[in-house]
């Protein structure tokens, strides 16, 4: 995470390449990364960030030849705490994990969950990203000064979107540049989304004012024209896109987002590290670093107890900033 103010606490898709995974020559026993029936939950809806990381992962680690035919499945609700308990519920199988991110640190806080990222086993911290703030093609909003100019004057008129429940980083993205902006956070009208998929239609389709989501999320329907991006949250433009940041349009505010991998509790040693090795194996591919660049992910590879630590200290600073923002 990257910090500029006080409160902007917080600093972290699109390239899915479908069909069948392809055969390749490498077995993964060299490095032992096989792990035959390896299932990768996704915990919203297809098309999210959370979703696209899951299916690039997979499609480069069988490319790469590190295992094979994993199956990457769809379990949504209650922005991400869902999957997450039917996660711990599997307590010692090695052979399930989950695609995660701050979105479900968020919203084990905000949906009160019995059931938080301190109960599994923490694999590998992944990306990080800006947001990008977007409207439709046909919004009457042209600059990131013209939406936050009508913003001001009715808040409340003015939905915004976001594919995270309220904590996570679509809901903190805008509640951080609303408050740069002169708005008090509790007259936003967020309107959440399970995953950035749903709430593209819904900027698509103008049910929404504007939507804050994952640079990688809507690459391509930028570049296609399909949506206007207004400004980028982090604390560089993005290559290729012409946009500002918040910061240089005029608004005190740097936020990243990140995504990694979960396991559930109970895990051997063994097992725990030979997912460990697996991620290690992707993070040095050729495979993964072709599609980060092509998402425009960050690389923000951490492991084992760094990266439980770091969730660890991602949960502390949500609950920190709801209630800094007095939500």
């Amino acid at each position: 995470m990257r910090l500029r103010t006080p409160l902007a606490l917080f600093g972290a898709a699109v390239l899915v390449l479908a069909g069948p995974p392809l055969l390749t020559t490498g077995s993964g026993s060299e490095t032992g990364t096989q792990i035959p029936g390896l299932r990768l939950m996704v915990p919203n809806t297809p098309g999210g960030g959370y979703d696209i990381t899951a299916r690039t992962a997979a499609k480069n680690a069988e490319d790469a030849g590190l295992t094979h035919n994993i199956e990457v499945f769809n379990l949504p609700g209650a922005g991400g705490t869902v999957g997450l308990t039917r996660l711990v519920s599997e307590h010692g199988n090695g052979k399930l994990a989950m695609s995660m991110g701050l979105g479900v640190v968020g919203a084990a806080r905000s949906n009160h969950s019995p059931k938080t990222l301190s109960d599994t086993t923490p694999i590998a911290r992944l990306t990080e990203e800006p947001d990008v703030v977007v409207v439709a093609k046909d919004s009457p909003y042209e600059t990131i000064g013209q939406l936050v100019d009508a913003w001001k004057r009715t808040p409340g008129k003015l939905p915004v979107g976001g594919g995270s429940s309220p904590g996570g980083p679509d809901h903190l993205a805008p509640m951080l540049m609303a408050e740069a902006a002169g708005i008090a956070p509790k007259q936003v009208n967020y309107v959440p989304f399970d995953g950035g998929g749903e709430l593209l239609a819904s900027i698509l389709g103008n049910k929404v004012a504007f939507g804050v989501s994952g640079v990688g999320e809507y690459l391509d329907q930028i570049k296609a024209g399909e949506l206007r991006l207004l400004a980028v949250t982090g604390p560089e433009r993005v290559d290729g896109l012409d946009a500002p940041t918040l910061r240089e349009a005029g608004y005190d505010v740097d936020f990243t987002n990140w995504r990694g991998v979960v396991a559930p509790p109970g895990l051997s040693d063994a097992e725990r590290s030979k997912l460990t090795r697996l991620f290690e194996e992707l993070h040095d591919s050729d495979e993964w670093r072709e599609s980060m660049k092509q998402n425009g992910w960050d690389d923000a590879f951490l492991t084992g107890d760094e990266f439980g630590a770091f969730l660890e200290a991602q949960d502390a600073r949500v609950v920190k900033v709801l209630k800094e923002l007095g939500l």
